[in-house]
């Protein structure tokens, strides 16, 4: 049995051109048995583009009587899979467009049966003349936050091509998001859920500077990015607290050339600022349901050993190298170099923050 057999593929659609049918067309032609539709919401207009069943009978329509988002369709899908294909390695993701090679899909499929338990991502080559500015800046973008925030280190953060073990499925359901969202969600998921991903090149294929996409640049970035902008958001109105109380002890009483006077100005100002920080990240930005103590305890066993290291680097910095305690202005230049070391450890601290102090463990995300 080839591995074009062993999977399902799943395609969600939104008032589909007539690429859907090339599309299915060419999956068929490369041994794929069993393709999933989802008709998220599509107009009457484009209702015809949908192939027949008659006509393929190895497709399957689900629909939606009105549009939920590529999230929710791929969920339906996921459901539907796991209910009725009992045996199957697992499905392929597929977009209707015509931008993935029939190839390319049998590939990840492939590469899936090889690999049974590690997801398969389709990844593009963007640094090709050919890539639209802003498919290419987007995924830069992405993928350095992906990097820097939450440690993935993921070429193609953008791609809808994805071999997903039927193994995973269940887990990657309760990902949050509905929309272009949850795709990210998803890859974000991979490392609190230990799954495992490997990488497989893939054509790049834009038609027409990708202008059948239905991703809404300002709503959908929002979507994807407003888990860490509204971390950023908390973590400034805390620094502007920590910070200013700290440049305030200083000026106050004095930067002496005793290094205790950081460890101090340190911890009063990162106590009056972390309850208003713990509040804002449970409530708003991780939207943790966990019980609180338990909560509070892990975010003070992170905040504690940060405030040592912050105060340790100012203190290295500001007074071993730099010397600015002999400056008439040290106050404010001990608080420059505070403000940079914590920008440091901010990164750190939301990768921990988010895969530990407020995980829901019972809820597994």
């Amino acid at each position: 049995m080839s591995a074009a057999q062993k999977v399902t593929v799943v395609l969600p659609s939104l008032n589909p051109d007539e690429k859907l049918r090339l599309v299915v067309e060419g999956l068929c032609a490369a041994g794929f048995d069993d393709i999933i539709i989802v008709n998220d919401g599509s107009d009457a207009a484009h209702l015809p583009n949908f192939p027949s069943p008659d006509e393929f009978p190895n497709i399957e329509i689900l629909t939606h009587p009105v549009n939920r988002g590529k999230g929710a369709a791929l969920k339906t899908a996921f459901a539907h899979f796991l209910a009725t294909r009992e045996g199957r390695a697992g499905v392929v993701t597929v977009d209707g467009d015509n931008q993935h090679h029939p190839a390319d899909v049998l590939a990840c499929a492939e590469v899936l049966c090889a690999i049974p338990k590690n997801l398969i991502l389709g990844v593009r080559d963007f640094s090709g003349p050919d890539v639209p500015a802003r498919s290419r800046k987007g995924n830069r973008i992405t993928s350095f936050v992906f990097r820097a925030f939450c440690g993935l280190n993921i070429s193609d953060t953008q791609t809808g091509l994805r071999a997903i073990p039927a193994v995973h499925l269940p887990r990657l359901m309760e990902v949050e998001g509905d929309r272009f969202e949850y795709e990210t969600n998803m890859l974000l998921e991979l490392k609190r859920a230990h799954i495992k991903w490997t990488e497989v090149p893939i054509r790049t294929v834009y038609i027409e500077e990708n202008q059948t996409s239905h991703f809404r640049p300002i709503v959908d970035s929002w979507r994807i990015y407003k888990l860490i902008l509204k971390f950023i958001l908390s973590s400034g109105a805390g620094s502007i607290v920590d910070i200013g109380v700290f440049y305030l002890l200083a000026l106050i009483f004095g930067v002496a050339s005793t290094n205790l006077m950081v460890y101090l100005y340190t911890a009063v100002a990162r106590l009056l600022s972390s309850l208003t920080n713990f509040t804002i990240n449970r409530n708003i930005v991780f939207r943790s349901s966990g019980n609180v103590g338990k909560t509070l305890v892990r975010y003070y066993a992170l905040a504690i050993p940060q405030l040592f290291v912050s105060a340790f680097f100012v203190d290295w910095l500001a007074y071993r190298v730099l010397h600015f305690y002999t400056s008439d202005n040290g106050a404010f230049w001990v608080t420059v170099i505070k403000a940079i070391v914590d920008t440091l450890l901010f990164f750190i601290s939301f990768r921990i923050q988010r895969e530990w102090v407020f995980r829901d463990r019972e809820k597994g995300n």
